[in-house]
């Protein structure tokens, strides 16, 4: 271990935030970064636990965090980013936006803030570019098996690198007009700026892997010609259909899908054209988004940006407790209340809350009709389910009102229709455990097949993903 006394010498350090004032004025990042001797601190309350829990049971990737954080703790850098590229192909996401699962089951968490994992990693990667130690490495050798990667978010991204790494010719379809997913369009700005994006796709291509473009494949290109030059297609789409709010009202102008909400900013952001009349501008407006969760504040924060005049978030669930709830003991993921950088910069959080219907006048939103919820256990063990307190309505005037409530599956998709792919009940495809779909050669990694989740968790799919190609392509 780094230092036998470090955790009782440190108390953990988070980087914090750009002041506030100035944040709101713009869409650039809104996190700091730790010195480098605050980072060598914080490598030094790692106990290397006996069972390091924090990549065994938290990391889906099995990052080797004990190891890394000696590394850095002993100055060894460059040792620490090969041990990490080990395991993970883009560290530079998940640093920045990874709710960090490992911390989470960090030993030291059981009775002290958790190690600063996340920042520690986001260290060693940037390091990594600074030093020049980061460059494209093109496989050796090439296999005459050509792979295409149906989107480019980040399952389609791991699958990509990790087959292009072993020496298969890759070609990523992506119908946006950038490649990067989520994380070039869903994920705001002032999370994940869109250079580190554009850098790790500039290395990929250095690399081997062709990014087109612009491309729907059913639409754009036939299923036919892809079947017909590749041997193996890996289908990466991601989960596209939010859930929806079947209340009175759902037809006023102003209701908004979230991910259409922050999809649009991104690509003003990126320089795209939007239709005449079709932004969503929160400018002077009152905003209410309905969900509580990260997606619903990538919104609040993307509407103050805006200058909206007032923005609430409406979650129907209670409020979560302030420190680990006993439901989830460690080392499981806590459930604790967690205030992001854009919940720390205005808006108004609400939970119990329930909506009724949306009123609007000649056709645009004008009010939310909602009312208060109480968690009632629905007996035999089988959870609790939301009952509307009676008396407890109230009414919100807004003008945009932005539905930020989950997804409920991958959505209507060309491709797998035309190849008649078998769904699941959800509507999600079905894979054997290699990620093959009922259709020979064809597989599914990330959300598109495991439902909506986090980015590092759609990273080691692709991942899993791409092994189980390489068996099938070796066979």
């Amino acid at each position: 271990m780094g230092k036998e006394t470090g955790f009782l010498e440190y108390k953990r350090k988070d980087p914090g935030y750009r002041p506030k004032e100035d944040r709101l004025k713009d869409f650039h990042p809104v996190e700091l970064r730790l010195t480098e001797s605050e980072i060598l601190e914080q490598a030094a309350r790692c106990m290397d636990c006996g069972v390091p829990f924090c990549h065994g049971c938290g990391c889906p990737l099995s990052n080797v965090v004990p190891e890394l954080n000696e590394a850095v703790y002993q100055g060894r850098w460059r040792e620490a980013l090969d041990l990490l590229l080990q395991t993970h192909p883009f560290p530079e996401f998940t640093a920045r936006i990874c709710p960090a699962l490992c911390e989470g089951s960090c030993v030291l968490g059981i009775h002290d803030q958790p190690v600063s994992i996340r920042q520690i990693e986001l260290a060693i990667i940037e390091k990594g570019f600074e030093q020049g130690w980061i460059h494209a490495h093109p496989p050796i050798c090439r296999r005459k098996d050509r792979v295409a990667v149906v989107g480019s978010g980040p399952a389609g991204l791991a699958a990509a690198h990790t087959l292009n790494q072993k020496g298969f010719q890759v070609v990523v379809y992506e119908n946006a007009s950038k490649p990067g997913g989520i994380l070039r369009y869903g994920i705001p700005a002032f999370k994940l700026e869109k250079r580190i994006v554009d850098r790790r796709i500039a290395l990929m291509k250095e690399e081997g892997v062709v990014f087109e473009t612009g491309v729907e494949i059913g639409r754009d290109l036939s299923t036919r010609y892809l079947m017909g030059r590749f041997d193996s297609v890996v289908l990466t789409g991601g989960a596209r259909q939010p859930r929806d709010l079947s209340v009175p009202g759902r037809e006023q102008r102003g209701i908004h899908f979230a991910m259409d909400y922050l999809v649009q900013q991104n690509r003003i952001l990126e320089g795209e054209e939007i239709p005449k009349g079709a932004r969503i501008d929160a400018h002077g407006k009152i905003v209410v988004i309905l969900g509580g969760g990260d997606t619903g504040s990538d919104c609040l924060g993307t509407a103050m940006r805006q200058g909206a005049k007032q923005v609430l978030q409406f979650e129907i669930l209670p409020e979560p407790p302030l420190t680990r709830s006993p439901s989830t003991p460690w080392p499981e993921w806590p459930l604790l209340r967690r205030d992001s950088s854009s919940h720390k910069e205005g808006g108004e959080r609400r939970w119990c809350i329930m909506t009724e219907s949306f009123v609007g006048k000649d056709g645009s939103l004008e009010e939310v009709h909602c009312a208060k919820v109480e968690w009632v256990s629905t007996g035999k063990g089988l959870g609790s389910s939301p009952r509307k307190i009676p008396g407890s309505e109230f009414v919100v005037p807004a003008q945009i009102a932005l539905l930020a409530m989950g997804f409920v599956g991958p959505g209507r998709n060309l491709l797998v229709e035309a190849l008649g792919i078998e769904l699941d009940s959800r509507g999600y495809m079905r894979r054997d455990e290699r990620g093959m779909t009922s259709q020979t050669g064809i597989f599914v990694a990330g959300d598109m097949s495991t439902g909506a989740s986090l980015v590092v968790r759609a990273i080691k799919d692709g991942l899993d993903v791409a092994a189980g190609v390489k068996d099938y392509l070796d066979e």
